[in-house]
């Protein structure tokens, strides 16, 4: 094999409104290094072309089918590493690592990661801030969880992401359907994840989420995000602001948190979305995802801080210690249109020209049914992405940029909540 031959896998490429920006910068940094990007993904190729040296079509949530792809390609190339951001391919991603021998997450990180029960139950023996957690397999044993830890309390499948099947309930009351949601939602998941519920306690407090990386067991903050959710008793997240002069940046605490966690739960390479709840009693941990964020987060982070995700990819997957110093100190944030009621659309207008606007697109095509929870998630319309000076300036241009979006839709008849969810096609891609 020749210098020609050395590659990155990458594993799903991921939707071109979210993930592209990604891409180029991987794209531009592997050159630096001598790397060729090979993808393997489950459509053919359309932007994808322009960035990739090779791309194999196979359907690769067949794992089978994946492994036998990618092998194929490390019969006949040097495979120095790969990558992956999609939810459902982190696993068998980190095993083909595992298997060639490149840098990854580990199988087992990857587990501790994918599966909530078991990030929730490796967090607490570890002694760090969690609250009261049960997995459930009937209503009745959901009640008695709720009853023992007090409520209210918070009823979430065991390995869904962008808080899909997450309900609130407040009382006995709404415990019933909050699992009923929870259960429901689960069956979308994974084969070994399916049925039942995770009820635990509700850790009151603000919403964070923190890309870092780690490079050989070494954790490292990238940036926050200060995270708004809406249409309660879900927790829909319909936006989300990353300040480089958070201070949360050099909050110690929470670095230690974060560090500890990653430890524990055994990560070895690769970028994290880690999801923490501000509480009185401290930073909590509430889940941790085995991939950078989705929501566009990343592409907040490489506005605000300068720090560029996409080269951080394929840096930490050639094995490169990479540089996480702040190169500029900005503000820039994200707001998704939702309708207000379960619609289907006709026609979406975003605006332009708006003051620190610096993008804004439509998310779903004309005739997409967007159902609000619990029978759908991820209703977005659109989104846009404002910069500002600081974090108020910032907020202000969102919510004039957002209220400048144009809905035309016609109302669905509202599903019941036994029904199963549905989602925009294509909408997995997100902050899951």
């Amino acid at each position: 094999m020749t210098a020609d031959d050395r590659v990155l896998l990458v594993i799903g490429s991921g939707l071109r409104v979210y993930r592209e920006y990604l891409i180029e910068s991987a794209a531009r940094r592997a050159a630096e290094l001598d790397l060729k990007l090979v993808l393997i993904n489950n459509l053919k190729p359309t932007w994808q072309q322009d960035y990739f040296d090779e791309i194999t079509v196979v359907n690769v949530f067949d794992h089978e089918a994946l492994r036998a792809a990618a092998r194929e390609i490390a019969g006949r190339r040097e495979v120095v590493g790969l990558f992956c951001y999609d939810e459902p391919l982190v696993m068998p991603s980190a095993e083909l690592a595992a298997e060639f021998g490149v840098p990854g997450l580990g199988p087992d990180g990857v587990q501790g990661c994918r599966d909530k029960h078991r990030t929730r139950s490796m967090l607490t023996a570890a002694g760090l801030p969690q609250p009261g957690f049960e997995l459930t397999d009937t209503l009745e044993q959901a009640r008695g969880t709720a009853a023992r830890i007090g409520y209210p309390v918070v009823v979430k499948p065991r390995a869904l992401g962008a808080s899909m099947g997450v309900v609130l309930a407040e009382d006995e009351s709404q415990l019933e359907q909050a699992y009923l949601i929870a259960s429901n939602a689960s069956l979308v998941g994974d084969e070994p994840f399916r049925g039942g519920a995770i009820v635990e306690g509700y850790a009151d407090g603000p919403e964070i989420s923190v890309d870092g990386v780690v490079h050989q067991g070494e954790y490292r903050v990238m940036f926050v995000a200060r995270k708004e959710t809406g249409h309660y008793p879900y927790f829909e997240e319909i936006g989300h602001v990353v300040d480089a002069a958070d201070p949360l940046l050099a909050d110690q605490e929470l670095i230690d948190v974060l560090t500890k966690a990653h430890e524990v739960i055994g990560v070895e390479n690769g970028l994290t979305h880690t999801e923490v709840k501000l509480t009185s009693y401290g930073p909590v941990i509430i889940e941790i995802n085995g991939r950078l964020g989705g929501d566009l987060i990343p592409f907040l982070g490489r506005i605000a801080t300068g720090i560029d995700p996409g080269e951080l990819l394929v840096e930490v997957a050639s094995g490169h210690r990479p540089d996480t110093g702040f190169t500029q100190h900005g503000v820039a944030g994200i707001r998704f249109g939702y309708p207000t009621e379960d619609v289907t659309v006709h026609e979406v207008r975003v605006p332009e020209g708006l003051p620190g606007l610096v993008t804004a697109s439509p998310m779903v095509e004309p005739g997409t049914e967007l159902r609000l929870p619990p029978g759908g998630y991820l209703a977005r319309h659109s989104f846009v992405v404002c910069s500002g000076e600081d974090r108020d300036a910032c907020e202000e241009r969102l919510a004039a940029a957002v209220a400048a979006v144009g809905l035309d839709a016609e109302p669905l008849e509202r599903k019941d909540v036994a029904a199963r969810l549905e989602m925009p096609a294509g909408l997995l891609d997100v902050d899951e």
